[in-house]
C-alpha cells in the first residue's frame, strides 16, 4: 500500500509539472501562434494608448523579450522560490509560491487567493457533504426498490435537478429564502467568527449546488447498485445469513463506490478551484468571483493564478481518488 501511494504521489508531481507547462503555453505560447506579438502581450498590462517606451519597458520587465524556455524557467522558479518584478523606480517582491503579480492592482496574486480560498473551501465542502450523502442515499433506496413510487419520484427530481442551471436555482433560492421569507442571511461570516451565521449564510448556496450534483450521484449509485445486487457474491452473502443491512452497505455499496469516488474527486477538485457561477450569484468573494473580476478587468496574472490553483486541486483530488480506490478495492493495488 505504501509503495502504491508513493508511485501515485510521484506521478502527481510529474503531472503538476506538465500542468504548469500547459498553463504557460495557453497564456504565453498560443497567443503568439494566433498572431499576437510581444508588444501586444505587454500592452495588456498598460492603459489605453501607451507610448512605445512604456511598452518596451513592460516587455523587458516581464521578460517577454526573452526566449520562451527562459520565460518558462522564470515562471516555474517564481512558483517555487518567489520572484521580483521591476516596476521602474521600485521593485515588487512576490514571495513563494508566486502565482503572478497584478500590474493593475499592484498586488501579488497568491495573497489574494489565500484571502478568498476559505470562502471557496467553505462553499465546496458544505455542498459536497450534502450532495454526496443525499445522492448516495437516494440512489441506494431507489436501487433496492426499483420501479416503485419512491424510485420514479426521486429519479424525476434528480433529472430536474441536473437539468436546471445554477443561475436559475441560485437566484430562485435567494428570492425565496432571502427576500420573500428572510430566513437566511447574505453577508458571509468566517467559520471562526460565528459558526452558526457562517452556516446560515452558505446554506442556500449549499442546497443549490447539492441539487445540481446530487442528481448525478443518485443516478450513478442507482445504476451501480442495480448491477451489483445481482452478482453472485451478493447471493452468497445472503445465503450465509448476513443481515440485509450488512449485505447492502458492506458488500453491495462498497463494490459500487468506484465510479462515485471518481466523479466526487473531480467535482470537488474543480469546485475548490473556484465555483464561478455560484459565487457570482450568491455574491461570495471567493476564488471564482476573483477570476470573474480579473476577466472583466482583462488582468492576466490573476487569471493565470486561478488556473494554476484549480489545476493543482484537480491533480491532488485525483491522487486522493487513487488512494481511495486502493482502500475500497484491494485489486487496484495489484494493477
Amino acid at each position: 500500500m505504501i509503495s502504491y501511494i508513493l508511485r501515485r504521489t510521484l506521478a502527481a508531481v510529474i503531472l503538476l509539472l506538465v500542468v504548469t507547462a500547459v498553463t504557460f503555453a495557453i497564456f504565453f505560447v498560443l497567443p503568439r501562434i494566433a498572431g499576437q506579438t510581444t508588444d501586444q502581450l505587454a500592452q495588456q498590462y498598460l492603459g489605453k494608448s501607451p507610448s512605445k517606451a512604456d511598452i518596451v519597458a513592460v516587455k523587458h520587465n516581464l521578460g517577454l523579450d526573452q526566449p520562451l524556455y527562459v520565460q518558462y524557467w522564470h515562471f516555474v522558479k517564481g512558483i517555487v522560490a518567489g520572484a521580483d518584478y521591476n516596476l521602474g523606480p521600485t521593485t515588487a517582491h512576490c514571495s513563494a509560491p508566486c502565482f503572478g503579480y497584478s500590474f493593475k492592482t499592484h498586488v501579488a496574486v497568491w495573497p489574494k487567493l489565500v484571502d478568498r480560498l476559505p470562502v471557496t473551501i467553505s462553499l465546496a465542502a458544505g455542498a459536497a457533504v450534502l450532495w454526496l450523502v443525499s445522492g448516495v442515499v437516494v440512489g441506494v433506496v431507489s436501487a433496492l426498490k426499483p420501479r416503485s413510487f419512491f424510485d420514479r419520484t426521486f429519479m424525476g427530481v434528480a433529472l430536474a435537478g441536473v437539468s436546471l442551471p445554477m443561475f436559475f436555482t441560485g437566484n430562485l433560492a435567494i428570492l425565496l429564502f432571502t427576500y420573500q421569507w428572510p430566513i437566511f442571511g447574505r453577508t458571509y461570516v468566517p467559520l471562526t467568527e460565528n459558526p452558526a451565521q457562517w452556516a446560515n449564510t452558505l446554506f442556500p448556496a449549499w442546497c443549490s449546488l447539492a441539487l445540481l450534483y446530487s442528481a448525478i450521484y443518485a443516478r450513478l449509485t442507482r445504476s451501480g447498485m442495480l448491477e451489483t445486487m445481482n452478482e453472485d457474491f451478493i447471493r452468497t452473502a445472503r445465503a450465509k445469513g448476513l443481515r440485509e443491512r450488512v449485505v447492502v452497505s458492506k458488500h453491495g455499496l462498497r463494490a459500487a463506490l468506484t465510479p462515485i469516488i471518481t466523479v466526487f474527486g473531480m467535482d470537488l477538485g474543480l469546485l475548490l478551484g473556484g465555483a464561478v457561477i455560484t459565487e457570482t450569484v450568491f455574491s461570495l468573494h471567493g476564488v471564482g468571483e476573483y477570476a470573474v473580476q480579473a476577466i472583466t478587468d482583462n488582468d492576466l496574472p490573476p487569471i493565470l493564478g486561478v488556473t494554476l490553483l484549480a489545476a493543482f486541486f484537480v491533480v491532488i483530488a485525483n491522487l486522493v481518488v487513487d488512494v481511495l480506490y486502493a482502500a475500497a478495492d484491494p485489486r487496484v493495488r495489484l494493477s
